[in-house]
């Protein structure tokens, strides 16, 4: 199986500001925007802009490569699984400082988030992420060059059943606004191998 995302009938959550030309999408981000639920920080944020397709395949995986020029605190800008406004998954840099930026992922199940995260430098303007899917069960992963990718997390989502929805998403959550750029974006068979 091989299908491009671009090629897919696309669903557009939250007004996104986007241009797509050839194989490629630009998303500019909308200030005060961001997805989070309950955990922690005590608010419900579901206003990021995305961009989805419906998959029925319980296996596969979702590889896309973002470029990004985000310079404020909080932006981010990477893969999502969105089924509803309490259970989606997402992978993202998230710009912190000139210095340090936050590789990780957010799975919320049943209203209530996660965080995963590591530090990297804020120089890298562009990663890979790869979704995969063994029925519920999803593993993210991230690469530098799209060929080498490490696991950042495995996850479950309780009401991830049937069909789904994948696709990009980014957003602002202070004041500020930058633009991604997505592309390479492939929906093939699952290379995430079954645990024997």
């Amino acid at each position: 199986m091989k299908k491009y995302f671009l090629q897919e009938n696309l669903k557009y959550f939250n007004s996104p500001n986007v241009n797509i030309t050839n194989n490629t999408l630009e998303l500019i981000t909308k200030p005060n925007t961001d997805l989070w639920q309950n955990t922690y920080y005590n608010f419900q944020h579901d206003n990021a802009p995305f961009v989805q397709t419906k998959i029925c395949e319980k296996y596969f995986s979702f590889t896309i490569k973002v470029e990004y020029s985000s310079e404020k605190r909080f932006d981010q800008a990477g893969i999502i699984l969105y089924l509803d406004s309490k259970n989606w998954l997402k992978a993202s840099v998230e710009y912190e400082n000139k210095d340090v930026s936050r590789l990780g992922s957010v799975v919320t199940n049943n209203g209530f988030s996660d965080w995963a995260t590591v530090d990297i430098s804020s120089d890298i303007k562009e990663m890979y992420y790869r979704l995969s899917r063994r029925e519920n069960d999803f593993c993210i992963e991230n690469s530098l060059d799209g060929v080498n990718f490490k696991q950042m997390r495995i996850c479950h989502l309780d009401k991830a059943n049937d069909e789904i929805n994948i696709g990009i998403y980014a957003c602002s959550p202070e004041n500020s606004s930058f633009k991604a750029i997505f592309s390479d974006m492939v929906i093939s068979d699952c290379t995430w191998m079954e645990h024997k």
